[in-house]
């Protein structure tokens, strides 16, 4: 009966973990800053102000990431197929140069920020990045519609962007 009690406990404490994925950023990531391809901080709450009453997604990559170049013509094939959204690309490259060259390189079109923290920032915190490629959504009313996806082709993803 002991052995029943702990686990009743165990299912009840993980059932009633809040499990949900976030829908608004906090205010701490929205005043995280990026920089520019022109060397410029620039707030997230800025970047996302920039297109409000659009949908947005984020592809957070790096160019020296295998997965994400591979995933890359996928991302081509989404932009082909959803011209009205906004593609914006966060960089966890280890240099700016690095990540300038990945761009040309890999012809990534969109608009383009370099996470200067890397992983030590609140936007990383927060967006808990334990793999890359990493696509977010954000919906027309700025709320977060996808908050995790890692496949470009990702069938929550593809449905997200219709909405």
């Amino acid at each position: 009966m002991k052995k029943m009690n702990y686990l009743i406990i165990l299912l009840t404490t993980f059932l009633s973990c809040n499990t949900e994925a976030p829908t608004q950023f906090s205010e701490e990531v929205l005043n995280d800053t990026f920089l520019t391809l022109q060397g410029e901080e620039i707030a997230f709450e800025s970047i996302l102000e920039k297109h409000k009453g659009k949908t947005i997604l984020i592809d957070i990559w790096a160019s020296w990431c295998r997965d994400c170049i591979k995933g890359m013509p996928k991302v081509k094939a989404l932009q082909s197929n959803n011209t009205d959204v906004v593609f914006i690309f966060l960089s966890l490259d280890r240099g700016q140069d690095a990540w300038k060259r990945g761009i040309d390189k890999y012809q990534v079109n969109g608009e383009h920020y370099y996470m200067p923290s890397g992983k030590k920032c609140p936007f990383a915190d927060f967006v808990d990045i334990d793999w890359i490629p990493r696509y977010m959504i954000i919906n027309k009313e700025g709320n977060i519609e996808l908050f995790k996806a890692v496949e470009a082709d990702d069938d929550k993803l593809v449905n997200a962007l219709k909405k």
